[in-house]
């Protein structure tokens, strides 16, 4: 448990390379070669988090301000996935999280019901909130272990699942995104592609960035569109002229910035993934092994960037419009990007489509997030967080997945029984798609 802290005192910035070059070593990498992933890995997360932090802490006091000029009085106030995460490691039950979902992410893929390898071990944390949640529905501490191993099979199935998609249309080879903030996002996005699709005229849209530029000339430029879209935000906000071209230009910088820094962790990570899958293919012959790491790697491409600064604030105008909404939106405002990852690969990078697939997500979120607060701040008290003179808090990406809202759901409803139908039928999605539709595609590949 004291290595545990320690390690998450650290942070992914530290032990992630670490455990990099201790997994690259121990697939037969050179020394080197490790060392060097490990260290660009790690310079990858560095520069993602400031380029991050640049967003958050800019994005986050205009969207405070726009909330004040609206004069929005909702009770919740959305803390934040990072709030929210530490809230989750905070409690006794959240604390075993990580060897739980290591020990379960091994035994899962020596017996071949997935083919992610999570080496992000900072995000089961996800695993750990929803557990957390259901103890604190049912004050049973067994119902809650139960809960994080179902939640990390719904994980790893949906990353299995929409990982041929995301390597296509992202260029990561050999990648999935088992985060529960993104990845129950795929499920969401395929009726609404599909729907889209069947509408006259609009199946026409398709906006990307490149098109944008094109027409648009150099105001489609990504530059010039992050300018724009954060003097928008600055206004709404009722920043002097001084604040607005201040955003403009934060914003500006994250558009240029973001794929940069993606692109220097991925450098980093391709030589581990290459030996990864040749020491599968050795001793495991015909599998296939994804490694599986935050979606931060897909949230640097100018149609997610984009479509998500716009989304910012409608989240408040839906927020403030929503019938039967309670929750303030506040610190996720700036994690909308990593809600929308998995979403826009199935749409293609089309950036009409990620917006209207994005108001749809946080309609839906928003309400699931305000039947999550009570739960959340029982779980927030018990893991002493300061709640700052807040009643009640809520959490917009997490807190709002339709997964957080079938498996906490059905787990303060049913108890033992909720649980154990939603991870039975978790187990019989994992063996049908890594045991029988995966060999049928190789057939017909054949």
């Amino acid at each position: 448990m004291g290595i545990i802290k320690w390690l998450l005192n650290a942070g992914p910035t530290v032990f992630l390379p670490m455990l990099l070059f201790v997994f690259a070593l121990l697939l037969g990498l050179k020394v080197s070669r490790a060392f060097k992933a490990g260290i660009t890995v790690g310079i990858g997360f560095i520069g993602l988090n400031l380029v991050i932090g640049l967003l958050t802490d800019n994005l986050g006091p205009a969207a405070q301000a726009m909330v004040k000029n609206f004069g929005l009085s909702l009770k919740s106030i959305d803390v934040g996935w990072p709030a929210a995460s530490a809230i989750s490691y905070g409690t006794t039950l959240g604390s075993l999280a990580i060897p739980i979902g290591v020990v379960a992410n091994v035994i899962f893929l020596v017996i071949g019901l997935t083919k992610t390898l999570d080496v992000d071990l900072w995000n089961y944390w996800h695993i750990a909130f929803t557990g957390s949640l259901v103890y604190a529905a049912t004050n049973s501490f067994g119902l809650g272990l139960a809960t994080m191993i179902v939640h990390l099979m719904w994980i790893y199935f949906l990353a299995d699942l929409a990982a041929p998609t995301i390597q296509k249309h992202y260029g990561l080879e050999g990648i999935s995104f088992p985060q529960g903030a993104s990845a129950p996002g795929f499920i969401l996005a395929l009726p609404i592609n599909w729907i889209l699709d069947r509408i006259p005229g609009v199946n026409k849209i398709h906006w990307t960035p490149e098109s944008i530029q094109k027409r648009l000339g150099i105001f489609g430029d990504s530059a010039v569109m992050g300018l724009i879209i954060g003097i928008v935000i600055g206004f709404l906000a009722r920043y002097s002229l001084t604040k607005v071209l201040s955003l403009g230009m934060s914003t500006a910088a994250v558009l240029i910035l973001m794929p940069r820094m993606v692109a220097l962790l991925m450098e980093g990570l391709q030589p581990i993934s290459e030996v990864a899958n040749k020491t599968v293919q050795k001793h495991f012959p015909g599998r296939n092994i994804y490694i599986g790491m935050d979606s931060a790697l897909a949230v640097g491409q100018e149609a997610v960037l984009s479509a998500s600064l716009v989304l910012v604030p409608i989240t408040l105008l839906i927020a403030v419009i929503l019938p039967g909404n309670s929750v303030l939106p506040f610190g996720d405002l700036a994690t909308i990007p990593f809600m929308m990852a998995v979403m826009a690969a199935v749409f293609g990078g089309n950036v009409f489509r990620i917006v209207i697939g994005g108001i749809v997500d946080i309609a839906v979120s928003l309400w699931i997030a305000s039947w999550v607060a009570p739960l959340l701040t029982i779980s927030a008290k018990s893991a002493h967080f300061a709640m700052h003179g807040a009643t009640s808090v809520s959490v917009l990406s997490d807190g709002g997945t339709w997964t957080t809202l079938m498996i906490v759901g059905l787990g303060k409803l049913m108890s033992w029984y909720g649980i154990i139908a939603v991870g039975a039928v978790a187990l019989a999605l994992m063996i049908w798609l890594n045991k029988f539709h995966d060999k049928k595609v190789t057939k017909i590949v054949d």
